[in-house]
């Protein structure tokens, strides 16, 4: 009952922290992170629109991307936090860098998703004159719409993990919770109820935009 009374309220705002942080950054991240992953798909030498070079480009600038770790990519983007959000701790400030860390992440995500459509398909969709911005959102996107939310599911739980780790350096949230009392002040039990409260929204998460795939999902015979 002491513990309840004593950590309920910071367990609750650090959730709710949490919650926040891997909304938005989320919801950011796929609007950048899509067009992204399906231009990729489009300017490859046998995409819709064939450009070699700025494959190329675009290509780099993901793998770049993906390949700083996500802690000492948000201790770099310091100065551009401070600068977006005027200060760089917080949740707030935690987006700007998870956001910014998870685009490459997401439009490699969207892109072995619509690699997964039967090339068929676009060839039939021309052969009937339908133009490049038709086959990309009545062909590509609704084709891939189940493997697209079961990976939704995994960069949102990615960037769960994301936010955690940037509380160690102020992010807020569960993650800050859990180095604050659980590593820097020895309280043992709110680091293992922080886990389980990270756990549990994980599992929320998982079953949410899984049952969801297999709703959509026309190949599986209800």
């Amino acid at each position: 009952m002491e513990f309840i009374q004593e950590y309920l309220p910071m367990l609750l705002q650090g959730s709710g922290e949490t919650l926040y942080m891997t909304a938005m950054s989320t919801v950011l991240a796929y609007a950048f992170g899509l067009p992204l992953g399906v231009l990729v798909i489009l300017t490859r030498k046998d995409g819709l629109a064939p450009s070699p070079k700025l494959n190329a480009v675009l290509e780099w600038i993901i793998n770049i991307g993906r390949s700083i770790p996500f802690l000492i990519l948000m201790i770099a983007l310091f100065p551009v936090t401070r600068l977006i959000v005027g200060k760089a701790y917080g949740p707030n400030a935690a987006v700007v860098a998870l956001v910014i860390g998870a685009i490459p992440f997401v439009a490699r995500m969207v892109e072995g998703s619509l690699e997964e459509i039967d090339h068929g398909v676009i060839e039939a969709s021309q052969t009937m004159g339908a133009s490049n911005w038709e086959i990309i959102t009545k062909v590509y996107l609704p084709e891939s719409l189940p493997s697209l939310v079961r990976g939704l599911s995994i960069s949102t739980i990615t960037l769960i993990g994301y936010s955690s780790m940037g509380g160690a350096v102020g992010a807020g949230g569960l993650g800050d919770i859990a180095i604050r009392y659980g590593y820097h002040r020895y309280e043992y039990t709110v680091m293992i109820v922080t886990i389980l409260l990270l756990i549990l929204i994980v599992q929320i998460i998982q079953c949410a935009f899984n049952a969801l795939a297999k709703k959509i999902d026309k190949r599986i015979i209800k």
